[in-house]
This record gives C-alpha cells, structure tokens and sequence, in this order.
C-alpha cells in the first residue's frame, strides 16, 4: 500500500524520519461511495486525510438550509478543515460529502501529531498545503464580497466544462457553488441562453459559445 498511494503525494516519498514512517505504517487506505458524508458539523476529528481519487465537496450549511461551497478536495490534496480542526483540536465548522467514488489515506490522529512534531518534512508539507488551501478560500471571500455573479457563473461552467467534459449539473447545485440563490442562477442562465451562449437541458447545460463566456468571466 505504502508506494502505491505515496506516489500520488511525491512531497511525501522522500521523508525518511521514523515518526513519519511510522504513521505511513499507522496510516489505512478507505474508499467511500458517492454521496457519503465524510463528517458533519460539529464531529470531532479522528484522522489527517489525504485524497488519491475522487472529488469531496467541503461546504456549510445555515440554519435555514442554505448551502454555500467552501472548497473541493481532489486527488493530490487535503482538507485544510481536517489540517485546522487537528491543529487547534477543534471540532468540525463544516460538513464533506464525496462527489464521486473517493480513494483517500487516513492517518491517525496520534501519528500524525507525532509526525507533525518530530519530522521538519511532513511540517513544511501539512503547512504548504494548509497556505495553499487559505488563499483558495480567501479567493472565495472575495469573490462573495466583490464579484459580479454573472462573471462568476460563467467561470463556474468553463471550469466544470474543462474538467469534466460536459456540463451535468442543475440549477441548484451551481447556487450552492457560487453561494447565491437558486433564483438567481436561474435568471442568469436564461440571459445567458437568450444571448446564444449556452443551451439549457433537463439536468444539463450546453455551451455554444465558450469565448462569449470568457469575456463575461473577465469582469470578476
């Protein structure tokens, strides 16, 4: 197991401090179905988590219901939650689903500690990708608090189009995307679609005109 999921994280693979090594032992490979609530709101942290495959939806949810995405976690990366909560021994602020089948390694919350302290390595690795994680959700912050929603609707479907190919997803998902209502993307997606950008479909979207996109993605 060891080389197997290392090679997807080659920060790691060089690291030949024994307390690191003995939490690469320590340390079990898990796969969740789509659709599986990795943790909740307000449940403890039990393991530093890293993704071979799949996508984690990392979001929050309010009172009333609504759904705001703070971040994916993919393959190659960890959940800067996960890193904060094992850091300040806090409980979960948020909830993580799996989008898609997901491969990830779980390393116990001792050794990772344990790791954490002994090992200037693993240090600059988990602090790396914590500094990274930041700024990927400083951009959200802003992007709510100064950028024109069109702008980033537009960026939200170039983007779901280059990684995925197609664009399935509804209304209401790109709302809790761009944390906005539902209403508004709706509205959005009829201008776009009046103007011969897009197509919309039951459950899909097609664009048609990707650059007339990119020029509204400009204004973010």
């Amino acid at each position: 197991m060891q080389n197997r999921w290392l090679n997807c994280f080659p920060a790691l693979q060089p690291i030949a401090d024994p307390h690191w090594l003995a939490a690469v032992e320590a340390a079990r490979e898990i796969t969740l179905p789509a659709g599986t609530t990795v943790f909740r709101d307000g449940d403890p942290c039990r393991s530093y988590l890293l993704v071979l495959e799949g996508s984690v939806r990392v979001q929050k949810v309010s009172e009333s219901g609504k759904e705001i995405v703070l971040y994916r976690v993919e393959a190659g990366q960890t959940c800067i939650l996960t890193t904060s909560c094992l850091l300040a021994d806090d409980d979960y602020l948020a909830e993580a689903i799996t989008e898609t089948e997901v491969s990830a390694v779980a390393i116990p919350t001792t050794r990772f500690h344990d790791a954490l302290s002994h090992s200037a390595e693993f240090r600059k690795f988990v602090f790396h990708s914590y500094g990274k994680r930041i700024a990927t959700l400083m951009a959200l912050v802003e992007a709510l608090a100064f950028g024109r929603m069109d702008a980033r609707l537009a960026h939200r479907l170039l983007d779901i189009k280059h990684t995925r190919g197609e664009i399935s997803v509804t209304h209401y998902e790109l709302a809790a995307d761009l944390g906005t209502a539902r209403e508004v993307i709706s509205r959005l997606l009829k201008d776009f679609e009046r103007h011969g950008w897009i197509r919309l479909h039951r459950g899909r979207i097609e664009i048609l005109d990707p650059q007339a996109l990119r020029l509204v993605e400009k204004k973010m």
